[in-house]
């Protein structure tokens, strides 16, 4: 007999990557949202399988004293999945990523750390973050956001981590006929925005305006961009250059990030006049380019990036460095055509799912001294570090930022040294 939607007590003492606090029912592990560590809570089962149980908590019996109200009325079980962690202060909230970060690193790498989670500057009270917000569009054409691991959605009238400039241009007012998504993207450090809308079908409707001044463009399958009016991309400014980055490419969605990390990454890596560095994973150039002028013309810096409007715009970002070139290419296949090459030492900055073994070995092959990694997944992380210990790396430093706040990511810079 199926227990969806059964009511349950028990306590939850632990955390679990993805936003979950776990308790056990009947010596079955109950995977539990809406909890806090320590808290005595009465759930509804959610979800049902051979091994566990996932539900959410609907009445918080002992409430830990982490626990606050959350500041978003859309917050709360079986409402917007955007947030994971509103109900719990913010230094509770990296507390929590930091024992997350630490268990990931324990479980798979076999690494035992102290990990901390700093705070970006700039959003002291965790809202007003996120320059990138994508809407799911009903068979009505109202915008919302999903409700968590459901294709229900929830119709908000503002988003409390959205960007100021995100709710500006009032995506949520419109109606979005014969359209699936709305994505909008925002600059953290310019006035630019832009609107990319996915079709239901082939044929391109007829758009609303948005409220403020933005440029439009459509995705197709894939996920390539057309411009449909204005410019393909946004400005960002960081460390006094300026990027250009296709609307549907990747950046930091926290403006503070970008400069953030920058700086992580220069002071893990320590680049001399001179050396040759590689950037895989390159994208629009964010660390090419202040690595370049580390290295100096006398150096050269080398970047790999499979999507084409990133590398475009990697490029264009590029230009005034012809000592930096960025190459098209899948990361592990470059690597291979690089083998007798010497590097002295590389920044990564994979997707979620990690840059795997193959990619370690590689560069452990080329003999570069350090490996900075950039990672927004840690249980990837722990998996790649693991792969880099075993080709005769070390970690040497492990530094985690609060660039997700009220969410359950975390981004992470692992220094890995070799002897």
């Amino acid at each position: 007999m199926s227990r969806i939607g059964h009511h349950l007590e028990l306590r939850v003492d632990n955390v679990a990557h993805g936003g979950w606090c776990v308790g056990r029912h009947d010596d079955q592990v109950v995977f539990v949202r809406h909890a806090l560590p320590g808290e005595r809570v009465r759930v509804r089962v959610t979800e049902e399988t051979a091994r566990f149980l996932r539900a959410d908590a609907v009445d918080i019996l002992e409430p830990s004293p982490d626990r606050v109200e959350p500041p978003c009325r859309f917050a709360g079980p079986g409402r917007c999945g955007g947030c994971d962690w509103q109900h719990a202060s913010l230094p509770a909230q990296r507390r929590i990523k930091a024992q997350v970060v630490a268990e990931q690193l324990r479980r798979i790498a076999g690494i035992e750390r102290d990990v901390d989670v700093e705070e970006l500057p700039g959003t002291p009270d965790g809202l007003g973050w996120r320059t990138r917000v994508r809407f799911a569009v009903d068979a009505s054409g109202a915008a919302g956001l999903r409700r968590h691991r459901s294709h229900e959605l929830e119709h908000v009238d503002a988003c409390a981590i959205a960007h100021p400039e995100v709710d500006r241009l009032g995506v949520t007012d419109l109606e979005w006929p014969s359209i699936a998504e709305v994505e909008t993207v925002v600059s953290g450090s310019t006035k630019d925005s832009a609107v990319i809308v996915t079709p239901r079908g082939t044929k391109l409707p007829a758009l609303p305006a948005p409220k403020a001044s933005a440029a439009v463009l459509r995705r197709f399958k894939g996920g390539k961009t057309q411009s449909v009016r204005g410019r393909r991309g946004i400005r960002e400014n960081v460390g006094g250059r300026e990027f250009r980055v296709s609307a549907g490419g990747f950046w930091q969605v926290h403006p503070a990030a970008a400069q953030v990390l920058t700086d992580a990454v220069l002071d893990a890596l320590e680049p001399k006049p001179g050396e040759t560095v590689l950037d895989l994973y390159c994208g629009a150039g964010l660390f090419t380019a202040p690595l370049a002028e580390a290295v100096g013309a006398e150096g050269r810096v080398l970047g790999v990036e499979s999507n084409p409007e990133a590398v475009r715009d990697a490029q264009h970002n590029l230009r005034d460095v012809p000592w930096a070139r960025v190459e098209r290419a899948d990361v592990a296949t470059q690597l291979r055509e690089w083998v007798d090459m010497r590097v002295d030492v590389a920044v990564v900055d994979p997707p979620r799912a990690g840059v795997g073994r193959a990619v370690a070995e590689q560069l452990a092959e080329l003999r570069n001294r350090r490996v900075a990694y950039v990672s927004c997944d840690p249980a990837t992380l722990a998996r790649d570090i693991a792969a880099f210990v075993g080709a005769g790396y070390t970690l040497t430093s492990l530094r985690a930022f609060d660039a997700f706040p009220m969410t359950h990511h975390v981004e992470c810079l692992a220094v890995l040294d070799r002897g």
